[in-house]
């Protein structure tokens, strides 16, 4: 039998699922009321099937994990009880930097093109 504390967060998330649940089911009917209305949207109607997706996450991931928990401890994996493996950390590797180019020469086209920017830019000042 689980200590009371387990039953007890146990029906503490419960609770906050069925709570997250009714909400969203609310917000659902929330925005299907502004779809019905004359100045409703396909995008109210999105939410309308959004909001209880929403609700139902946090119950989904509640049976997600116990799922995983179940898993490894039939598979024989110790459940981690406060103490954190400290995974070994690599040094950096070094990294060199490229070997710079040598210029590419330029070739007449571009010269020029060059040359006359050069001149607009002596204009304007």
């Amino acid at each position: 039998m689980p200590a009371p504390s387990v039953t007890l967060r146990r029906l503490g998330i419960a609770g906050v699922c069925l709570v997250s649940l009714a909400l969203c089911c609310g917000l659902a009917w929330w925005q299907w009321e502004r779809f019905s209305s004359a100045n409703g949207t396909f995008q109210n109607l999105g939410y309308v099937l959004q909001w209880p997706l929403f609700g139902l996450f946090p119950a989904f991931m509640f049976w997600r994990i116990r799922k995983l928990r179940r898993n490894a401890a039939e598979a024989g994996t110790p459940e981690r009880t406060g103490e954190t493996a400290v995974a070994e950390v690599p040094a950096p590797r070094q990294r060199r930097a490229p070997a710079p180019r040598p210029p590419a020469p330029e070739d007449d086209e571009l010269a020029a093109y060059n040359k006359y920017l050069r001149e607009l830019n002596a204009r304007d000042k």
